[in-house]
């Protein structure tokens, strides 16, 4: 186990009431057996028990909790009550009424066996004779030893008969035994002569009995009259030294199994249950759809993915966020494979990149049984937001954000009447452009945070990043940032929940994390690099991450692997591109795609505009093939297109040099229908991908700029207006020159211009303005005619569920207000 998890060691606790000399005489015992295996222990003595119980059944460090009986209470405790309460999982005494009926019933394979008979079993197994068919007489019913030793020679095939002090032919009945087990509790109950010639005999009894001989005047027996019965029975357990040290063995053998369970359910293949949809006919509403089963608990759900409960916190019955310091726990698992889902141009009705998200994931996971995640950001909201927040300052709040940057500046006083000149100059030296002012600018700074918060891979890389987060330059052009404001901690505090990923399921049941929504248009438009990043750890080598672009491969694609992959050091196995007939035929010169115009894409064939449309195609191919990874195309068919024109498709996708073109039906019929896409994709992550960027980026920014719009989106010649020059100029003497660089333009179209399609050429494209996200890590260059991306569609069909995504932005929301109020104390 060690091996497999380097540092892991099993986890025993014994609950212990009172002070009694049996009880810390048989812990004593434990503790020694506990050190020759090498087990955690830990030994505790407390009155309120029940608590102690269920914070033990939450501690992932422990696999095993037993309750050291008996209770010794000046108050009555009910020791059941109290067995029951430990969680079957870690009840490696046996005792809970869940582990006793299942040895009952004979799943003996799903149950702790307790320790007392199970070390019986053991000793019996010692001496090579075969248990199954022998005659087996018990005499003692207590619930640790009689009972389940009943029921264990039962499922092992022997005729066994119970019997107790009661048994009015007592004598009798033992001598038949071919077997005989004593926990009756009464000093040498069973005589000699009455154990059959040859006879196993396990004495499980400890009493004790006068003996003026001895220093304490009495002596340990057992419940068989040992020096008689051993001159007849073919074998015998003395006491004390017979049964006693194997229970204690026992115990450490059941404590290990748990350990190993626990590291097969939060290592390697899930344990997970599915739910495959069924198609309807005729093809139900998205609502219908979302509401026609009841999906299982979000607790289950984390638990079959391996998170442990204290890494969830659990937000209602569907949701939950998940702690971050899961990534420290996992850190040593190697991580599984990483599939990104991008596409072509789209139509302004989409063309399904989440569907295909989502079909591929339910597909990996419920139908090949691959440990399979979805991993996507929010909707993005619309760049406009309303600039109320939930942070307001009061006089004592203000004086606070006053005080913290004169003590960064090592300035004694928090008076600001009594500043020296010296130090009303240090404190000053922010001495602000106005012009420069980005605290105006509400959407700037909000694409920034969600884009910090996208990108930050722990809570101390979000600080840092926090921290550079420029909001103006001095005039002596020097930036200002959140850190010389003295806001820095506090932005990253209101954001340390927020970096929690939310963890989610399909309809299917398939685990997902929705996290980040940063702006498409503007920054990256993917899913955060901290989900990524766990959600990678969660499926272990042989599992899959899918995660998807908000745009095209030309749009989003290139800012994911330019910026996303590279800040992070993540790199995709699969590139996914998703296109469909309709954006094709557009793509080839039919009319603009609207929800009244339906005839020419759905009533009519038209194989040669398709044809022409599929050069846009091609390009997008080019444009994912340019990194080194494999490329999948997944033709997300649609109830209107024909076989020609989906065979066509995939013919030219195959003639572009993809690793091949899947249909895809998953919209109607859930995961089934991308069955052969996670098929294909499996194969392809086999293959070795010399993944690279784009760029280096010791690259002059401005060719950077080109390679991206000349390899990316075929254009010409790039062309920087004064603007963009003049901040690009200051950007440069600020230390930007080896940022990425990240071009915010239309989605629609491969050039400037959102009504063109298809394949266009001998273009220049002109950039207008830059922004840096120097917290984010990035130059944003805006083109000219940029169109802010609306706000996407709830998801559809057989992937759809719900899910609130207002937390982030009313936290983008509260730290664009810390920043306005502090702006406004700085202003003064």
């Amino acid at each position: 186990m060690k091996s497999q998890l380097p540092g892991f060691r099993p986890g025993l606790v014994v609950l212990q009431v009172g002070d009694r000399d049996d009880s810390n005489l048989y812990i004593r015992m434990k503790l020694r057996a506990a050190a020759e295996v090498g087990n955690i222990y830990v030994l505790v003595c407390v009155p309120q028990v029940l608590q102690t119980i269920e914070q033990v059944n939450e501690d992932p460090a422990v696999h095993g909790l037993i309750i050291q009986l008996p209770l010794d209470s000046v108050n009555p405790i009910d020791a059941d009550k109290m067995t029951n309460a430990v969680t079957p999982e870690k009840d490696v005494d046996g005792l809970s009424s869940i582990n006793a009926g299942k040895l009952a019933r004979g799943d003996l394979r799903s149950c702790f066996i307790p320790c007392t008979p199970n070390g019986c079993m053991e000793l019996i197994k010692q001496t090579g004779l075969q248990v199954a068919g022998k005659i087996v007489v018990v005499v003692g019913r207590s619930k640790i030893v009689g009972a389940p030793m009943h029921d264990l020679f039962l499922w092992n095939h022997a005729t066994v008969t119970s019997c107790h002090s009661k048994t009015s032919d007592l004598a009798e009945q033992v001598k038949r035994a071919d077997i005989l087990v004593v926990g009756a509790g009464k000093a040498e109950l069973v005589k000699g002569d009455w154990v059959k010639e040859g006879a196993v005999v396990i004495d499980c009894g400890i009493n004790y009995i006068q003996d003026s001989s001895k220093p304490g005047g009495t002596r340990v027996v057992g419940d068989v009259h040992y020096p008689s019965a051993k001159e007849r029975a073919g074998y015998i357990t003395p006491v004390p030294g017979g049964v006693g040290p194997m229970t204690v063995v026992m115990l450490m053998e059941n404590t290990v199994q748990s350990a190993k369970h626990f590291l097969q359910m939060y290592t390697g293949k899930w344990k997970i249950s599915y739910r495959k949809a069924k198609p309807l006919k005729p093809q139900p509403s998205d609502f219908q759809i979302s509401h026609s089963c009841q999906r299982k608990p979000i607790a289950q759900l984390a638990k079959e993915v391996g998170l442990f409960s204290n890494e969830v916190e659990p937000y209602g019955r569907s949701r939950a966020k998940v702690r971050v310091d899961v990534l420290e726990r996992l850190k040593k698992q190697p991580d599984g494979k990483h599939v990104v889902v991008t596409g072509i141009t789209p139509t302004v009705l989409g063309e399904g990149r989440r569907t295909i998200t989502f079909g591929l994931a339910q597909a990996l996971g419920a139908h090949l049984n691959i440990n399979a995640f979805a991993c996507l950001q929010q909707p993005s909201p619309k760049s406009s937001f309303d600039l109320r927040g939930g942070v307001v300052g009061d006089h004592k709040y203000t004086l606070c954000l006053f005080e913290t940057p004169l003590q960064r500046l090592d300035i004694e006083t928090s008076d600001p009447l009594t500043l020296t000149e010296e130090e009303m100059r240090r404190f000053v030296r922010l001495d602000v452009n106005p012009d420069s002012m980005q605290v105006g600018d509400a959407n700037f700074l909000k694409d920034e945070i969600m884009a910090i918060l996208s990108l930050s891979s722990s809570a101390d890389d979000l600080k840092h990043r926090l921290a550079r987060m420029v909001v103006a330059a001095s005039r002596s052009e020097e930036p200002i940032t959140t850190e010389d404001l003295g806001v820095s901690d506090a932005l990253a505090l209101l954001l340390n929940n927020a970096l929690k990923p939310c963890l989610m399921q399909t309809l299917e049941g398939t685990p997902v994390f929705v996290h980040s929504s940063s702006c498409a248009d503007f920054t990256l438009g993917s899913a955060s690099v901290m989900a990524s990043k766990i959600a990678l750890k969660l499926v272990g080598p042989q599992g899959f991450v899918v995660t998807e672009t908000a745009h095209g491969a030309d749009a989003s694609l290139e800012k994911f692997l330019n910026i996303k992959c590279r800040s992070s050091g993540l790199q995709p196995n699969v590139v996914v591109l998703v296109a469909t007939v309709r954006a094709l035929k557009m793509h080839g010169g039919a009319p603009r795609v609207s929800l009244t115009l339906t005839d020419i894409y759905s009533l009519s064939s038209n194989l040669k505009l398709l044809e022409k449309g599929c050069a846009h195609l091609k390009r997008q191919v080019e444009n994912a093939r340019e990194y080194g990874l494999p490329v999948v195309v997944a033709v997300n068919a649609f109830s209107s297109d024909r076989k020609a024109e989906l065979d066509l498709v995939c013919s030219q996708a195959r003639q572009a040099g993809v690793f091949d073109a899947v249909l895809c039906t998953n919209w109607s019929d859930g995961g089934a229908g991308a069955l052969d896409l996670a098929k294909t994709v499996q194969r392809a992550a086999e293959l070795p991908s010399p993944f690279h960027y784009l760029y280096d980026l010791q690259l002059p920014v401005e060719q950077k700029i080109e390679k991206v719009a000349q390899q990316t989106y075929g254009a010409k010649d790039v062309k920087l207006s004064p603007k963009a020059k003049e901040k690009l100029a200051l950007y440069m003497k600020q230390g930007l020159a080896n940022y990425p660089v990240s071009l915010a333009k239309t989605h629609l179209s491969l050039n400037n211009d959102p009504k063109f399609k298809g394949e266009p050429t001998d273009f220049t494209l002109p950039i207008s303005d830059v922004q840096a996200y120097v917290g984010a890590g990035f130059l944003s260059l805006l083109v000219d005619r940029v169109s802010f991306i609306p706000s996407l569609p709830v998801f559809n069909s057989k992937t759809i569920f719900s899910f609130n995504f207002h937390e982030a932005i009313c936290i983008c929301n509260s730290c664009f207000s810390m920043l306005h109020l502090v702006w406004n104390i700085v202003s003064l």
